[in-house]
C-alpha cells in the first residue's frame, strides 16, 4: 500500500431521489477509502451516460441500485493516489482512466473514486483527461457488442442505430476497422461525419424509415430505447442474423417480440475490463479510432449535462470537468 488518506468528506454530485435532473444536487459525502485490490483515483473528468439517467429515474438496472443518496457516474479519467501495494504496476501519480463497477458501482461525479485495479488502465498518451473521460463506458460497450458479440469481419453487414451518439460513434469505428460494411442511422447533419468515421451507408431517420431501404443485415446494434425501432430492426435481419439490444428498460419487450418471430436477439451489459480498454487505448493513440467530445460541463452543472443528454442529438460524448488538468 502507498500513502494512506485520512477519512474525510468530499463535495460530490448525488442523486437525492428518483425523478428528473433536478434530483442531482451537490452534497458532502464520505471520501472513499481504498481497500483490497482497489486503486484510489483523484478524478479530473467524468463521462455522462444514458445509464446515469436510468439510475436517476429508477428505470432499467436503476431499479436495483442502492440509495438515495448515491453518487452517479461510471467512467472517469484521473490520477492515481493510492495503489494496492508498493510494487503494483500502477504507480502513484500515473494518469489513468477506466470505469467504476457497473451497474451497482457509480461514483465518478466526485473528486475521488476507488475501483478494482482490473477496471483501470493508463490513459492514452494522445488524450487529455477530458477526452479520455468520454471513452471507457462507451468504447467498452461498443467493443463488447461489435467485437465480442457480432465478431465484426470483412463482408459482414452491421446496422447501427443512434450511430452518432457516445456508444454509436465507437461502434461505427470498430465495425469499420474490422472490415464490416456499416449501415448507420442518424440525423442528416451527422451524415458526412458518420461516413468519415467509417459508415458505408447512412440512413437519415428524419427523411426515411430504415426498414424501407435496408435489407440482409447480419447484426443490428440497437442503442435506442424504442420498441418500434427494435421491431422493425428484426425485420431487416437475414436468416440467422442477430439483434443486440443495449437499453435495459425495454429489453423484456424486445425479447418477447424476437421470440414470437423466431429471430435471435440478446441484451447487453458492459464489463469494466482494463485489458480490453488497453487495446482501445492503442487504437486511440495510433489514430485508428478517435473520441468526439460534444460539450464539457463543470461538475456543479451535472444536472444540465443530463438534461442535454436527455434531449438527444448529441454527437459523441458529454463530459464533466471535475478538476483542472
Amino acid at each position: 500500500m502507498t500513502t494512506t488518506m485520512a477519512t474525510t468528506t468530499m463535495r460530490a454530485m448525488v442523486i437525492d431521489g428518483t425523478g428528473g435532473a433536478d434530483r442531482i444536487v451537490a452534497r458532502d459525502v464520505p471520501r472513499p477509502q481504498r481497500v483490497g485490490n482497489e486503486v484510489l483515483i483523484e478524478v479530473v473528468a467524468a463521462g455522462v451516460n444514458r445509464c446515469d439517467e436510468e439510475a436517476r429515474e429508477g428505470r432499467g438496472d436503476g431499479v436495483v441500485l442502492t440509495g438515495p443518496p448515491s453518487v452517479p457516474g461510471h467512467d472517469f479519467s484521473g490520477v492515481v493516489v493510492e495503489t494496492p501495494y508498493a510494487a503494483h504496476p500502477l504507480r502513484v501519480g500515473d494518469a489513468v482512466y477506466g470505469m467504476t463497477a457497473f451497474p451497482r458501482g457509480g461514483g465518478s461525479y466526485a473528486p475521488f473514486v476507488s475501483v478494482p485495479a482490473q477496471s483501470v488502465t493508463r490513459r492514452p498518451a494522445t488524450l487529455s483527461h477530458v477526452e479520455a473521460a468520454g471513452v471507457p463506458l462507451a468504447a467498452l460497450s461498443a467493443w463488447g457488442m461489435i467485437v465480442d458479440l457480432a465478431k465484426a469481419h470483412e463482408g459482414q453487414r452491421i446496422l447501427i442505430h443512434a450511430a452518432a451518439g457516445g456508444v454509436g460513434h465507437f461502434a461505427v469505428q470498430f465495425a469499420s476497422y474490422f472490415g464490416a460494411h456499416v449501415v448507420a442511422t442518424g440525423s442528416g447533419r451527422n451524415s458526412s461525419w458518420l461516413r468519415e468515421l467509417g459508415a458505408a451507408e447512412v440512413v437519415d431517420y428524419s427523411a426515411a424509415e430504415f426498414d424501407r431501404t435496408v435489407r440482409d443485415i447480419d447484426v443490428v446494434v440497437d442503442l435506442l430505447d424504442d420498441e418500434d425501432v427494435a421491431r422493425r430492426s428484426l425485420s431487416v435481419l437475414r436468416p440467422g442474423g442477430l439483434l443486440v439490444h443495449a437499453p435495459t428498460a425495454s429489453w423484456d419487450a424486445v425479447a418477447a417480440m424476437a421470440a414470437d418471430l423466431g429471430v435471435r436477439a440478446t441484451g447487453f451489459a458492459v464489463t469494466p475490463d482494463a485489458a480490453a480498454l488497453a487495446v482501445v487505448s492503442r487504437l486511440l493513440d495510433s489514430g485508428d479510432v478517435r473520441v468526439y467530445i460534444d460539450d464539457v460541463y463543470d461538475l456543479a452543472d451535472a444536472a444540465d449535462a443530463q438534461r442535454r443528454l436527455a434531449q438527444g442529438h448529441t454527437r459523441g460524448k458529454l463530459v464533466l470537468r471535475v478538476a483542472d488538468e
